[in-house]
């Protein structure tokens, strides 16, 4: 029998998790009655398989609008004219399922003008599907960084607009919900835009929660090469840190409008963080701009924003500001502690790492193709086998 539901989701989580582990039909009391709650907590949406296959018309390749290690995402509509973006879980996704609990654990209880939306999910049968509002100017990746043939002018005041937002997402992640959520996998691809090109952090199928007390969780490695901290990358732990640096390599993105990692290019300039390290260090941050900027182009805000991007991917991560100075600084209210920039850490002092090809973006074609995913094993959604150490940063 086909159902749509309105539930509250924290008094069925607990339940879906354990019929999502059993591999079993989601299904709700009697006679396929919904599950009521209290109005004030956040309401999701249970679809039925059958509702989102005709609300893609069958998930065709015309609605197909991205993938990634997750699977395929699809733009559906619904019967009452909403239009949807539906991520579904690939049948040859060996994480699949745990990156399908956590996402839904991470993001259905939080609500920010800078992060995607959770509608609802659809956990029918083999079925496992979540279903976001639908983003009409899709990621930074494939806009920006991309082949740029969508249209959308990319002048000085909207990337501004772009990089404090995502800052302010991740600040609100970081400090303003308990127990805070460290993303693991802030990246260009998971920055997607609405029609009036107000960013919104997505996928959160890698995120974890830092326990009380603790500075860090001890984890398997997952992310993207390129925009993964160093002692994430070689240690395994995780932190807030992480996430500020992979916003600093997303900032540089965002200002000199290419990717972090490009093998097309002369050596000297393949890798971005390299590049803007040494143009800081001959004091010509400005030739690094992207030369698509316009009048409007703020010369010295930019080169500013470059600054704060190479403090925030310094080596040694106590060097690093939290996302809430980082957003202080973007906006002009803190000054930025030039005297503390130092060399960060480069993607090169990776270059050793084993990348799993079981993950890799498979998306829209950008300026670089070598940004990959990396990944060592399955692990749990917020297990109890990562250890948070509550040692001070």
């Amino acid at each position: 029998m086909e159902f749509s539901s309105i539930c509250c989701f924290s008094m069925v989580r607990e339940y879906l998790y354990k019929l999502l582990r059993m591999d079993c039909c989601f299904a709700f009391g009697k006679n396929g009655q919904a599950i009521e709650g209290d109005d004030s907590e956040h309401r999701v949406r249970i679809f039925s398989y059958s509702e989102l296959r005709r609300a893609t018309h069958d998930f065709s390749g015309a609605n197909k609008i991205g993938e990634g290690g997750f699977g395929p995402v699809f733009r559906g509509v619904l019967r009452d004219g909403t239009p949807i973006a539906v991520k579904v879980l690939s049948s040859t996704s060996r994480q699949g399922v745990r990156e399908f609990l956590t996402e839904l654990t991470a993001i259905s209880d939080i609500k920010h003008e800078n992060l995607v939306t959770l509608v609802g999910c659809c956990a029918e049968g083999s079925h496992r599907i979540l279903v976001y509002n639908y983003l009409e100017n899709n990621s930074l990746a494939q806009t920006l960084l991309g082949t740029r043939c969508s249209g959308i002018r990319f002048d000085w005041k909207t990337r501004v607009k772009i990089a404090v937002g995502v800052a302010r997402g991740i600040a609100f992640l970081h400090e303003e919900i308990r127990p805070p959520i460290i993303h693991r996998d802030i990246k260009a691809s998971n920055i997607l835009l609405d029609k009036d090109l107000t960013p919104k952090i997505s996928d959160f199928g890698l995120a974890r929660l830092l326990p009380p007390n603790a500075t860090h969780v001890s984890t398997r490695v997952a992310g993207t090469l390129g925009y993964l901290a160093p002692e994430y990358a070689i240690r395994g732990q995780v932190t807030k840190k992480s996430d500020i640096y992979s916003f600093g390599v997303l900032l540089l993105e965002i200002v000199c409008g290419r990717c972090n990692t490009n093998t097309r290019l002369p050596h000297e300039d393949q890798f971005l963080l390299e590049r803007t390290w040494v143009h800081y260090e001959q004091e010509r941050l400005d030739e690094i701009i992207d030369a698509d900027l316009g009048d409007d182009l703020n010369v010295d805000e930019a080169c500013r924003f470059l600054k704060i991007g190479l403090l925030c991917t310094q080596d040694a991560m106590a060097r690093r500001p939290n996302m809430i100075t980082v957003v202080r600084m973007l906006i002009g209210e803190k000054k930025l502690p030039v005297h503390k920039i130092t060399r960060p850490a480069m993607i090169t002092d990776f270059a050793d790492l084993k990348v799993s090809t079981s993950g890799q973006h498979r998306g829209h074609e950008t300026r670089s193709s070598t940004t990959r995913s990396y990944s060592t094993t399955e692990e749990e959604p917020f297990s109890s086998s990562e250890t948070p150490t509550q040692t001070s940063l």
